[in-house]
């Protein structure tokens, strides 16, 4: 309740906030000049937090645009057999709490866009697993990687703690799937909003200055000059402010002919070469963080428009699968069956886990049907199999694997034409 007392001002003062053991006031003026902080250091604090970070438009975008990325993709469960036939394993409890509902309030989409979230801003993704009596897992609950903090035990083991509702948590690395990301160790990933602090406070920065200048600034779109030598008086000025103002400002009376005596003369007024500037450095400073997240500045509504339509667009998306996705997922999958899928069972039943990534490639119609044009005319797929891809019903005799009819051996083809007493027609014609 205290956000009420504060707006009802029954806490005794303005807007405080806690700032490096005092209190400061964000309202009243003064504190800052009679208090231990100024206003420069207390808005500076507040473009390197990491609220200011994660509120960027561009890092926003990024972080969206990969984590929603990866929770959309479906994680499968894979057996393979003694026959090297690998076969989706259903059956198997790990497959349900991955693919469908890792736990009683989220969906697959929810809970891997978390997880990756946190890998792209803090470094690390955990989650605690809960089993049944068994000891099969029955959950994966996550937790907020910035309020974790593991430790290496005396027994060499890794110790996970947390404070949540007012308790601490203390979980063993038996308990808890720890995803790791880049550049890190064994206890923690390397923090993005950590390593890369300063492109986020530059940003922040730029952001702040924009704001501030659009917030306090003026920029007026033409001045009126008097004639050299002609003073208007008080009474003039706001006379011609007043006939402005209610004749020509607003963009429904844009183009109205504007009537002007006693030697006054109209000049525009153009973007100035200092608000250009600052316009390209945020637009450099968006850059920058899609290079740190890897993502191409068209995907998140950067770079000119060139890159944003046709050829440039299919070019940018295919980089970010291969260059940006590819990595990220080989992460997860590996940590997911180096810490879900006993040793033991790996070797016993050939389990792997995997992202399908059938949906994120998915082609055109055009292409689509082409592809599996080539695909049953070359015996690699049926029919049933091609429509099965495009959610389309079965048809009989569908299931038939079939080649073309001159794809077939060199030597069957002489053979077949000896046994029908025909010419040979690889033969060289008499001269």
């Amino acid at each position: 309740m205290s956000w009420l007392r504060r707006l009802l001002r029954m806490d005794g003062g303005k807007d405080i906030t806690p700032w490096r053991g005092g209190q400061a006031s964000t309202e009243n003026g003064s504190n800052f000049v009679t208090n231990q902080v100024t206003t420069a250091d207390y808005q500076d604090a507040r473009a390197g937090s990491l609220g200011a970070a994660v509120g960027l438009s561009a890092t926003w975008a990024c972080v969206q645009l990969i984590a929603g990325t990866i929770g959309s993709l479906p994680l499968m469960v894979y057996r393979t057999d003694a026959n090297g036939i690998r076969r989706a394993a259903r059956d198997h409890p790990l497959y349900f709490v991955l693919h469908d509902s890792p736990n009683y309030d989220q969906t697959a989409v929810d809970f891997w866009e978390i997880m990756a979230a946190g890998l792209e801003l803090q470094g690390n993704a955990y989650a605690v697993m809960e089993r049944r009596s068994g000891g099969a897992l029955n959950a994966l609950v996550p937790v907020r990687p910035d309020i974790v903090k593991a430790r290496r035990r005396g027994d060499g083991g890794i110790e996970y703690a947390w404070s949540e509702g007012g308790r601490r948590i203390v979980k063993g690395g038996e308990d808890v799937l720890h995803i790791r990301g880049p550049l890190g160790d064994a206890l923690s990933g390397a923090s993005t909003l950590s390593a890369c602090r300063a492109t986020f406070e530059g940003a922040a920065a730029a952001d702040g200055a924009a704001a501030a200048v659009f917030r306090n600034g003026v920029n007026p779109s033409g001045t009126l000059t008097a004639p050299a030598g002609t003073r208007l008086n008080k009474d003039q000025r706001a006379e011609l402010e007043t006939l402005l103002a209610e004749k020509y400002r607003g963009a429904i009376r844009n183009g109205t002919p504007l009537v002007l005596d006693g030697g006054l003369t109209w000049q525009s007024l153009s973007m100035n070469p200092e608000d250009a500037q600052m316009l390209e450095s945020r637009k450099f400073s968006g850059e920058e963080i899609c290079r740190v997240f890897g993502v191409p500045p068209g995907m998140v509504g950067f770079g000119d428009k060139a890159s944003n339509w046709g050829t440039g667009k299919e070019v940018d998306v295919l980089g970010f699968q291969k260059f940006t996705l590819r990595k990220r997922l080989k992460r997860i999958e590996q940590a997911l069956v180096k810490q879900l899928v006993p040793l033991a069972e790996r070797r016993a039943q050939g389990l792997t886990i995997e992202f399908n990534l059938d949906g994120l490639l998915r082609g055109d119609t055009a292409s689509r049907y082409d592809a599996y044009a080539k695909a049953i005319g070359m015996g690699i797929a049926t029919r049933n199999e091609c429509r099965a891809l495009e959610n389309l019903p079965p048809v009989e005799g569908g299931d038939v694997i079939t080649v073309q009819m001159q794809d077939i051996p060199l030597a069957a083809a002489i053979s077949s034409g000896r046994a029908s007493g025909g010419t040979n027609p690889l033969a060289v014609p008499p001269v």
